[in-house]
């Protein structure tokens, strides 16, 4: 089946991972045996060969250069100028891909359908470039509200106002707080520009206050469920109901500590928690008992976004094995029709609505 992944951290694997994700996996993780600068390494299961090799042709790929005040103990960048010129490299390996025919940029309604019959041509995928559209996860590298219509020159169309802690936009992940003026000016001009709002990642506070001052296309590149596992990254059923009169995709994410309740980094364990793709669908099947349909959600993995097989379910050892998937989706009762939806028709019915 052909699948669409809306949330891979490609970029960020490429360069601050140093991964050559055009090689095949069994290579990328000999040849970072006995690494411990990540607690990832040598645990990959994302390159493109395994994308192709799991038919997933289309992908919501990542810029991410987070900016830190002075008693900000995340890592990120000093200032935003040092955080945007990071998203240009990143922006630069995508650039690079496209010339090795390795990737394509899928930034309309044309080139969408362009790759879309060029993918399924009936053709072998083994060397058929792998679509992406760009997203910036957290929006602290737009330097200026100025700065978004250059990044949507360059193919930007969708964009997280924050990513963990505070934000120069909004505030995020274990973080508190509005979105306030400055946020409110970027949304207006992600609105004019048609850039696709990412509510992902936005605490509460911003999250409410986002849906309220915008009025473009909104989607949730990879959440998973407040009621399965209970944490403010995660959303709540008042949020996945908001989401949904929006007209919002949801991709459900395969970060284990957002699937089951109790994982502790670094201690727990995949087999240890019972972490499979069966949890997986428990939280796309709370999310289609919310909507009353199978129309709000879709794969949004963030496999390898800063953890690897350590962390993610333990019946999954590439990013091909979303294959799976769609097996577990029919045992659970859901139609052909509606499996088709949540492994790429509901990301496609959306794209195609945002960029008519």
């Amino acid at each position: 089946m052909f699948i669409i992944d809306a949330h891979l951290d490609l970029s960020m694997n490429a360069l601050e991972w140093n991964r050559d994700l055009t090689r095949p996996l069994a290579e990328l993780n000999k040849r970072e045996e006995g690494l411990t600068d990540k607690p990832d390494r040598a645990k990959a299961v994302v390159t493109l060969p395994e994308l192709r090799k799991g038919n997933i042709g289309l992908v919501v790929a990542t810029q991410i250069g987070r900016y830190v005040a002075p008693n900000n103990p995340l890592p990120g960048w000093h200032s935003p100028e040092q955080a945007w010129a990071q998203t240009q490299g990143q922006v630069a390996w995508y650039k690079a891909m496209e010339d090795a025919g390795e990737m394509t940029q899928v930034n309309d309604l044309p080139s969408l359908e362009k790759h879309l019959a060029f993918w399924n041509n009936g053709q072998s995928t083994e060397n058929k470039p792998i679509g992406y559209i760009l997203s910036l996860e957290g929006a602290d590298s737009i330097v200026t509200v100025k700065h978004l219509e250059r990044a949507y020159n360059y193919g930007l169309r969708a964009v997280g106002p924050a990513h963990y802690g505070p934000g120069r936009y909004a505030q995020g992940t274990d973080a508190t707080g509005y979105m306030g003026e400055k946020g409110k000016e970027l949304l207006k001009e992600m609105e004019h520009l048609n850039i696709i709002l990412d509510a992902t990642h936005l605490c509460d506070d911003s999250f409410w206050e986002a849906l309220d001052n915008f009025n473009g296309h909104v989607w949730a590149s990879h959440n998973n469920c407040r009621a399965l596992v209970n944490h403010n990254r995660q959303y709540s059923d008042e949020m996945i109901k908001a989401l949904i009169e929006r007209g919002a995709v949801i991709g459900a994410a395969l970060d284990a500590w957002m699937m089951v309740p109790g994982w502790v980094r670094g201690q727990s364990t995949p087999k240890g928690m019972n972490c499979n793709l069966e949890v997986m669908v428990d939280h796309i099947d709370h999310i289609c008992q919310i909507a009353g349909n199978a129309l709000h959600i879709g794969m949004g993995s963030d496999l390898d976004g800063a953890f690897g097989r350590e962390q993610c379910p333990y019946d999954l050892e590439t990013i091909a094995d979303l294959q799976k998937v769609p097996a577990l989706l029919k045992k659970r009762g859901y139609t052909h029709q509606d499996i088709d939806n949540m492994m790429h028709g509901n990301w496609l019915r959306f794209l195609r609505e945002a960029w008519a």
